[in-house]
């Protein structure tokens, strides 16, 4: 990978963390803003409902923060884009695809076909 690429996935990662994080900060204050007294107990479950939805999301969208902090790091390390399983350079369409990969399409592959007969 070029030095073009690096800094085009450097962006393209900072970007991405800028909005998760913008994302996070909205929740917290979401949550703590909403102070309802709901009289009929179907729209209090149904607050409830989104609440707990929304949480979901944001806890996956935490996992992604690491994951795309582990990433830039390592561009710093000079070993994004090389999979951690058999060491050979992950294609730039699947890291466009999926930036925070640490493995090439081959060895993802594998091991969801490994993860599938296991049945986990």
């Amino acid at each position: 990978m070029n030095e073009k690429e690096f800094k085009f996935f450097e962006g393209l990662l900072h970007e991405r963390l800028e909005e998760l994080l913008s994302h996070a900060g909205e929740t917290v204050s979401g949550m703590t803003e909403q102070k309802e007294n709901f009289p009929d107990p179907t729209d209090r479950a149904s607050l409830e409902s989104d609440r707990n939805f929304m949480l979901r999301i944001r806890d996956r969208e935490h996992k992604l923060i690491k994951k795309v902090k582990k990433a830039l790091d390592r561009i710093q390390n000079d070993t994004f884009g090389i999979c951690e399983k058999c060491g050979e350079d992950i294609s730039v369409e699947r890291l466009k695809a999926r930036p925070v990969t640490t493995q090439c399409i081959d060895c993802k592959t594998k091991e969801e076909a490994f993860e599938k007969a296991l049945g986990i």
